[in-house]
């Protein structure tokens, strides 16, 4: 039983962050909903979620030494029992035989995409990487597979195009956004500094407030590149731009709970207000794909209006 704890089944719900990917694909390529297309999708979220379990199983059984220190993590089954090696490495590649074997049936794209997220979870965990001990680099390198989703995303729909550069930069910066707030959280927890820097190296040297100006240079960082892509693809999605900043408005406000949900992001579910404000968030953003409203024109000329009079 334990075996199968370490794989988290539970933080699967994580892989949604493709759908967005797919979304994005179908209205800009103005592809129709197929079978085809939502089946690939399906099957992407599967291989994501095995290649996602791979990674977990590795990450638990380096950092058990280390989670022991976290007031929660330190319930892990890896922190209490003990685990033959063998058994470790065969679950750890039965995850990558499946993931790979259903990249397989999507495209070449999203197997290729598939194999970086299962590289970045060796450069983050394994020794003589390890980059979850940096500073700063921890956060940009765990937050990469949040692009990765949207990529994988992306490629269940197509294999013909790349997406937009802009907009899958704006993804990896909201997701090193909700990692740097994870990061806030936990320490705010921890609420010891010896203590933090013996569960994660990089705490030695973070603290509440390079954590919260980090948290805003990544926030910035995503509105600049999500404010590229809107305003360069269609400039009604100019209007979206406050819910989102509302977004990242709503989830920092959640960080100051007492064990905050943004610790364990699997959670969030149990967030309704949270849930509510993303369901408008998409509602307002699939409608603004679908209506026009021409004095936003405005924003995309140069040209220099002479005063009236003069």
């Amino acid at each position: 039983m334990s075996y199968i704890k370490i794989a988290r089944f539970d933080h699967w719900i994580k892989q949604l962050f493709i759908l967005p990917g797919s979304m994005v694909a179908m209205l800009l390529l103005k592809e129709k909903y197929s079978i085809v297309a939502m089946s690939n999708v399906l099957l992407s979220l599967l291989a994501t979620s095995f290649i996602a379990s791979a990674n977990y199983v590795i990450n638990e059984w380096l950092d058990a030494e280390f989670d022991k220190f976290h007031p929660v993590k330190s319930k892990r089954p890896l922190v209490n029992n003990s685990f033959k090696k063998e058994f470790i490495f065969l679950e750890y590649f039965i995850f990558i035989a499946l993931g790979v074997v259903i990249s397989l049936l999507v495209s070449k794209y999203v197997l290729i995409t598939e194999l970086v997220l299962l590289l970045m979870g060796i450069l983050y965990n394994v020794k003589p990487f390890r980059m979850k001990e940096i500073p700063y680099v921890d956060v940009l390198i765990e937050s990469i597979n949040n692009a990765l989703r949207f990529l994988i995303g992306w490629f269940a729909i197509t294999s013909m195009y790349y997406p937009p550069v802009s907009i899958v930069f704006g993804y990896w910066m909201s997701g090193g956004y909700l990692m740097s707030v994870k990061r806030f959280a936990e320490y705010r927890m921890i609420d010891d500094k010896e203590t933090a820097s013996l569960y994660r190296k990089s705490f030695r040297y973070y603290n509440d407030n390079n954590l919260m100006i980090y948290s805003i240079f990544l926030a910035l960082m995503a509105v600049f590149f999500l404010g590229i892509f809107l305003i360069k693809y269609k400039i009604e999605l100019l209007l979206f731009m406050p819910f989102m900043i509302g977004l990242f408005c709503f989830y920092f406000a959640i960080s100051f709970k007492d064990d905050s949900a943004v610790q364990r992001p699997e959670k969030l579910y149990k967030e309704r207000n949270l849930i509510f404000y993303i369901i408008i968030l998409i509602i307002v953003f699939v409608v603004l794909m679908y209506i026009r409203i021409p004095f936003l024109d405005a924003f995309t000329t140069i040209d220099l209006v002479p005063i009236a009079g003069i």
